[in-house]
């Protein structure tokens, strides 16, 4: 009796799988698939072609004239999605990079996911960080910490916390209303996938990220105190 029923199960099964499913749906599933993973294979082709491009840092600095940077600084575009290096104010090299989620504003308090807008300064320096390397700016600064007194954020006590920090102690500390460690940071596990992309994802908390690779030569030329403006 049970041996029955599970044959009739099994009838009523394909039974089915005919009326529902025939060789020209399979078959367009199949295509479909077949075409995601041949574009996605081709975008990243593409990004891997831009990569190889790429003129390296040893090499841009000569064209400018350059053997060392004794006074290089970062300006950070975030329309352009661009990590410009200068020496001075030549122009040396320019990064693409990926931002926080939230793309629309600059950062204004813990959570939002936002890059901030401001000058700020490399304070910390992390070669053994997840993403590679970490560069950690004095977010929140004292402009960050002054607004947010004026908008009543922040208790002239928290307020004085930051501005000791900021001044005598270099890098800020994460402050619960308008949060920190926000930085420059490699891709870390993923760099291949994310630094082959041809287009920007931007998927950071705040900081900005770019490859390993770029980061690595960023490394080569920074140092404690660097200007980092973002605009």
């Amino acid at each position: 009796m049970e041996e029955n029923s599970v044959k009739n199960n099994f009838a009523k099964i394909q039974l089915f799988l005919k009326q529902y499913i025939d060789k020209s749906t399979v078959r367009n599933v199949l295509f479909v698939s077949a075409a995601m993973i041949l574009f996605m294979i081709g975008v990243i082709l593409y990004g891997v072609i831009l990569n190889i491009r790429e003129v390296p840092l040893s090499e841009a600095m000569i064209e400018k004239g350059f053997r060392k940077l004794t006074n290089p600084n970062i300006l950070v575009d975030r329309r352009n999605y661009t990590l410009n290096l200068y020496e001075d104010t030549v122009l040396v090299k320019s990064y693409r990079v990926s931002l926080g989620r939230n793309i629309l504003r600059a950062k204004r308090i813990a959570g939002d996911e936002a890059t901030p807008v401001g000058e700020y300064k490399i304070c910390s320096i992390d070669t053994s960080n997840q993403f590679n390397k970490f560069f950690q700016l004095n977010y929140p600064n004292l402009s960050d910490a002054t607004e947010a007194l004026r908008k009543g954020w922040v208790t002239q006590k928290e307020f004085d916390q930051i501005k000791f920090e900021y001044y005598y102690e270099g890098c800020t500390k994460f402050n619960k209303v308008l949060g920190g460690n926000i930085g420059i940071q490699g891709i870390g596990r993923l760099n291949y996938i994310f630094k082959n992309l041809p287009f920007v994802y931007n998927w950071t908390n705040g900081s900005i990220a770019m490859s390993n690779e770029d980061i690595d030569e960023l490394y080569s030329v920074i140092k404690i105190g660097t200007k980092v403006v973002i605009k």
